[in-house]
């Protein structure tokens, strides 16, 4: 039954001339957002996350915090892949990123987007969970 709601939904989507996601831009959106926090850059880093998060975390200081406590895999990351990705029936798009962090841990990170007014992608979500391995 899901199926079929989702298809419906797809082909509804695609008749009412609501345009596929590129998947180039949301990537560029998650690497940007990486580079920012190699870079040590807050303000830029801030400025990839959606208008959601923002109401949350008003300041690119408080953001920053909060990533470095609760993602800190995701803020020291490096050798990032990008792996499965979707866009969902919402709009929205979800990307896979792998990824070793400073320590060599291997982490998959499930990214969520919303495509804004503008064109833009922001980043709405952040979901993390360690792979299990260790890079060399």
């Amino acid at each position: 039954m899901r199926r079929i709601v989702l298809a419906i939904l797809g082909t509804f989507l695609l008749f009412t001339g609501v345009s596929k996601a590129d998947p180039l831009a949301v990537r560029a959106t998650i690497s940007a957002q990486l580079d920012a926090f190699r870079a040590g850059d807050a303000d830029a880093a801030y400025t990839y996350a959606a208008p959601s998060i923002r109401q949350m975390f008003p300041t690119a200081e408080g953001f920053i915090r909060m990533v470095r406590r609760g993602y800190r895999p995701v803020y020291e990351a490096r050798d990032a892949v990008f792996l499965r990705a979707q866009e969902m029936p919402s709009g929205g798009y979800a990307q896979e990123v792998g990824f070793t962090d400073a320590t060599g841990d291997t982490w998959t990170a499930l990214y969520t987007l919303a495509q804004q007014s503008d064109g833009s992608w922001r980043i709405t979500g952040c979901y993390l969970r360690k792979s299990g391995g260790r890079s060399t």
